[in-house]
């Protein structure tokens, strides 16, 4: 009998086969995520019947325990069913009451992500644009928390910048979300004074971290971007593109205060980058200066006199206060402390 594995194979064979390997993992994948938002259907539903009979018929933890134990003793297959699970369900159908969940981002989140939701904030907007967010770029339950504990919402866009009065309404709006402020360093594990040099290899040792806390669509082109300008020298820190917006980001450091002679420079950069780097189908190149503090005031009065995009953040190592970063678990201990919600 011939092997199969012996055969010649024709023209187009392998093509063909590769094709349908990702067929079928595209299928597994929409299959698994369908189920998912079954599941978290199902737990929403859960959780407003059982909020109505806690509010109508005033059930207390006794009555939700015993809800859980005769649920478990009749689908002990399934997962999900302790007490204290069926209570977040009931906090999770008050949390989003405003129509059919399926149509929510947070439905096709898996149901740890939803409980960090609710356990960690309780504005129902930010609830909402981290659940966005997470579907968005694909985040972990780690990368989640961690997202939440530095703060991502409410430093996203809020640094000072000219973009305004530099580009087109709606280029603008999309530069000013990239610039958070202020970053966040403290997955670099640095304290103390640190030369520029040192911020700069550190942020190139973990590019894979920086690049997230830069935002999503960055893409790191070069350190150190080298010009020569009519023999002068000229070294960009940081050199970044946003393949969402078809734009170069030209990033400056400095661990010191922020000097309005840095904006002069910045400006200078960005321009070199425009002549030599940025093509017709690009956007305009924006600037962003990282430095260790900043007084506001002369911020947008060297931002005012600039003639290129640019941003001004600040940064810092501490982004979390000592007492919540001593708690912040890694991503296995999060994943242990967490896998109640699964069973």
């Amino acid at each position: 009998m011939t092997d199969a594995r012996d055969l010649t194979l024709p023209t187009g064979y392998i093509d063909l086969l590769g094709e349908l390997k990702n067929r079928v993992r595209a299928a597994r994948t929409r299959a698994l995520r369908t189920v998912n938002t079954q599941l978290i259907e199902l737990y929403w539903s859960i959780g407003q019947d059982v909020s109505a009979q806690q509010e109508h018929q005033g059930w207390g933890s006794g009555v939700i325990k015993r809800l859980a134990d005769d649920l478990r003793a009749e689908f002990p297959e399934m997962k999900g069913f302790s007490a204290r699970n069926v209570q977040y369900m009931t906090t999770f159908a008050r949390a989003w009451n405003g129509g059919a969940i399926a149509q929510q981002p947070v439905a096709q989140l898996p149901w740890g992500h939803v409980t960090v939701l609710l356990d960690k904030l309780a504005d129902q907007e930010k609830r909402d644009w981290y659940a966005s967010e997470a579907v968005e770029y694909g985040w972990s339950r780690n990368v989640l928390m961690n997202m939440i504990m530095n703060k991502s919402l409410e430093r996203t866009g809020s640094a000072p910048s000219n973009f305004a009065q530099h580009l087109v309404a709606q280029d603008s709006e999309l530069a000013q979300q990239a610039a958070k402020d202020p970053y966040s360093f403290e997955f670099l594990g640095l304290s103390g004074e640190v030369a520029e040099r040192d911020l700069e290899q550190a942020l190139m040792d973990r590019i894979t971290e920086t690049l997230r806390e830069m935002g999503p669509g960055f893409a790191f082109v070069g350190r150190q971007v080298h010009f020569d300008v009519g023999g002068d020298d000229f070294y960009i820190d940081l050199l970044f593109f946003h393949v969402e917006q078809l734009r170069y980001y030209v990033v400056e450091l400095k661990t010191g205060k922020f000097q309005p002679e840095y904006a002069g420079k910045l400006n200078s950069y960005i321009a070199l980058v425009d002549d030599r780097l940025r093509r017709e189908t690009h956007a305009d190149t924006v600037g962003i200066l990282i430095c260790g503090s900043k007084n506001d005031h002369t911020v947008r009065y060297s931002l005012g006199r600039a003639t290129s995009p640019m941003a001004v953040a600040s940064y810092t190592y501490d982004a979390l206060p000592a007492d919540v970063r001593d708690e912040l678990p890694d991503a296995d201990r999060l994943t242990a402390a967490l896998d109640w919600t699964e069973d």
